[in-house]
């Protein structure tokens, strides 16, 4: 049986990753982003729970997606899960959603992404002053026509995938499922947006039932619990820490760093910093390093392993195949890193997380447990595979 992967951040899960999975013929491995995402906030739930209600929903084995891959760009994010799932030696496939459906113009653009021709035009575009975004678009409609594709976020992330495998010579294979209804705004039960459950309290009927038993009782973290936090820390740190953040060359860390000394909530923050050429989520994503502690130089580092979350039988044979083929040590929670430093990272935002809980701010807790699902029962254990 084939072994397909998904790289994810289940923010939260929801009935359309849970058709996703339903639509994948083979063992299910999500490879899902930890208590902070892409996006440049903390994950509404912790890692844990979120893995935990995958594995009920559907997936045979959750990893975590290491700290400088999660809180990545779209390029960086999509790279940094291609190359984890590669190392593991035993993945077949790589299964994402867009909005296309199409995998024949998503991997001819991302060819196109690769050429010294693209990158002759993005140039071009970007010394108009345009943003990133709208500088790539332009610059694939004026080679090709083919920008249509580089204009809903599952397509783009699609792109980034793609990239990644042509990049990485990865040998796994490109599948994507249509993911239909809105990515911001549908409410539809079978596709909803987890950015609209994220602003909602119930969640019954949009998440499968399994999940939201998983779910119930789970404290919610959210950038205003622990904005006071945030905003003491950006005050504090030095210039020569802001120079040193990711994401913010020409000038933008400066212009940062005095909006965050002058500025008393993270929304002003971003709005005094921000141009038609620095987008808003770019932004979050250079705060979010800044509180983590993560360098430019830290986010080149490959990273060093990858831990196991939560998994089932099949998940568990993953594993110990992965770890007798493939190059990248797989991990139980809480079992001791071959990279120091690189744990110190996630020792770090996994504290810091605690004070963006909305009920109180929670003590450190370190994560030594394996959610493991029985074939007649889920129970979680300490995972000795």
């Amino acid at each position: 049986m084939k072994t397909v992967g998904v790289i994810c951040e289940y923010n939260p899960f929801h009935n359309g990753h849970a058709k996703q999975l339903r639509a994948i013929d083979g063992v299910k491995v999500c490879l899902m982003s930890g208590n902070f995402v892409q996006r440049g906030e903390p994950a509404l739930l912790g890692k844990a729970v979120r893995a935990q209600a995958a594995v009920l929903g559907g997936a045979d084995l959750v990893l975590e997606l290491p700290l400088t891959y999660a809180v990545a760009s779209a390029e960086g994010f999509a790279q940094g899960g291609v190359d984890v799932l590669t190392r593991m030696g035993c993945i077949d496939a790589l299964c994402f959603g867009s909005e296309s459906g199409e995998l024949d113009d998503i991997m001819s653009t991302a060819e196109l992404l690769l050429t010294e021709r693209f990158q002759t035009a993005l140039r071009s575009e970007l010394a108009s002053g345009v943003s990133f975004p709208r500088a790539r678009q332009n610059a694939v409609e004026a080679l090709d026509g083919r920008g249509s594709v580089l204009e809903q976020p599952n397509d783009i992330l699609a792109v980034e995938y793609c990239k990644a495998i042509l990049r990485l010579q990865s040998p796994l294979r490109p599948m994507t499922v249509r993911r239909e209804g809105s990515y911001h705004e549908s409410l539809e039960r079978e596709n909803p947006s987890a950015s609209m459950l994220r602003t909602m309290e119930r969640w019954h009927g949009y998440v499968p039932q399994a999940a939201l038993e998983a779910y119930a009782g789970a404290p919610r973290h959210t950038v205003q619990a622990g904005e006071r936090a945030w905003l003491a820390l950006l005050r504090a740190m030095p210039e020569a820490a802001f120079e040193a953040l990711p994401y913010g060359s020409e000038g933008l860390w400066r212009k940062l760093m005095h909006a965050c000394r002058a500025e008393a909530t993270l929304d002003a923050v971003i709005e005094a910093a921000k141009s038609k050429r620095y987008t808003h989520t770019r932004l979050k994503r250079l705060l979010l390093c800044a509180l983590l502690g993560l360098s430019a130089q830290t986010m080149e580092r490959p990273a060093p392993y990858v831990r196991v979350l939560a998994l089932n039988e099949r998940g568990a044979a993953v594993v110990r195949e992965a770890r007798k083929r493939g190059s990248i040590p797989v991990l139980n929670a809480g079992q001791s890193a071959p990279d120091a430093d690189y744990a110190e990272l996630e020792r770090r935002a996994d504290a810091l997380y605690g004070l963006f809980c909305e009920d109180a701010p929670e003590k450190p807790v370190p994560d030594s447990r394996v959610f493991v699902r029985k074939t007649d029962a889920c129970e979680p254990l300490h995972d000795t595979l």
